[in-house]
């Protein structure tokens, strides 16, 4: 039996036997529980503790089963934007050499014409979601700049990416989303939040939203593998009781783009700003240090720190564009609203302001 993509509600035991079966584990299950589990703003995530009917070395005793979300919009999006295909895609062809540390897949599938899919994934337990809201110590945030060296050095310049459609920012990818539509959202962003944006917000946001063109052209330079939304809701982090240092997941956004975006855009809204301020430079030598050690080819200073300020404009564009498109929650405001104004912050410092004008 090869699995269906059915929602996670209607998942059985039978189901799960073969889900299993695709990765090579012959193991019947007998019962399971299922319970949601994750802060995701376009998929849901759901925990499976299973049952066997007799023990199999190598079984999981859990796996996490990703699905479109529950909410309309969020849904809406996800297939808009390609989100779901695009992440099966990813683990279905590029998982295998991104070396970046991300779950084990069992078992993934898509529909071509709908778009709907599941992902059954290693349950990485006793490790814990990231939380924007909170963000990340700074030893935490050493082991993400390692983690995304690796991904970056795996995919150095590599135009092979350019035959696949679903890779973002590639030649084959589709129409990019037209500045009208940037533009708009910001309006309405602004509209919807009033006095909750700041002066220093609007100034970055009307500059930006006019001029997505300038936007794309800051994006030239070395290219790679890019994760496009690298924040601490997207990792799983090591508790005391175990864990890898740092997972990755959430692989709807990926694109061909500037390395060090993906690294902008992290501590933009994962590091309060006095912290950042006090160890970015140690943080940049960092990440240069370990793309070389992980085969990057040479990544001039100054265009290192450009693409670097280019994450926190494109963290900002996240922020405002999300906060437009998913289903509202107060949680999610308050998280756009951390990402929005940590984007600004590190604009600001780096003098950046106009940087796209």
């Amino acid at each position: 039996m090869t699995p269906d993509i059915r929602e996670w509600k209607n998942i059985d035991a039978q189901w799960l036997t073969a889900a299993l079966a695709a990765d090579g584990i012959d193991a019947k299950v007998k019962s399971f529980s299922a319970k949601p589990v994750g802060t995701g703003q376009i998929g849901d995530c759901v925990r499976f503790d299973l049952n066997y009917e007799k023990p199999v070395p190598g079984a999981p005793a859990s796996i996490v089963g990703k699905f479109p979300s529950a909410g309309e919009e969020s849904r809406a999006t996800g297939k808009l934007l390609l989100n779901y295909y695009r992440e099966v895609k990813f683990y279905q062809h590029l998982q295998a050499n991104a070396g970046i540390a991300t779950p084990h897949c069992y078992f993934t599938d898509v529909n071509e014409e709908t778009h709907d899919f599941v992902l059954m994934m290693e349950d990485m337990a006793p490790a814990e979601q990231g939380d924007q809201l909170v963000g990340t110590s700074l030893e935490d945030t050493k082991a993400v700049i390692a983690e995304a060296a690796k991904l970056h050095g795996a995919y150095w310049n590599d135009d092979r990416l350019d035959s696949h459609a679903w890779v973002m920012e590639t030649s084959n990818a589709p129409e990019p989303i037209p500045q009208e539509l940037f533009e708009a959202m910001w309006h309405e962003f602004v509209k919807r939040y009033g006095d909750r944006v700041t002066p220093a917000a609007c100034v970055i946001g009307s500059a930006l939203s006019s001029n997505m063109d300038a936007y794309g052209e800051m994006r030239s330079g070395p290219r790679s593998l890019i994760h496009s939304d690298f924040r601490p809701d997207n990792m799983l982090f090591s508790t005391s009781e175990g864990g890898k240092p740092v997972t990755i997941v959430d692989w709807q956004s990926f694109a061909y783009g500037p390395p060090a975006a993906d690294i902008g855009y992290f501590i933009a809204g994962a590091l309060d700003a006095d912290l950042r301020r006090a160890h970015e430079a140690e943080l940049l030598d960092l990440y240069a240090s370990k793309l070389a050690e992980h085969g990057a080819g040479d990544y001039a200073p100054d265009m290192l720190r450009r693409h670097y300020v280019i994450g926190a404009y494109q963290h900002f564009i996240t922020a405002y564009f999300a906060a437009m498109m998913v289903t509202q929650t107060q949680r999610g405001d308050d998280m756009f609203f951390r990402m929005l104004n940590g984007a600004v912050d590190l604009i600001n410092d780096h003098n950046a302001q106009e940087m796209l004008l």
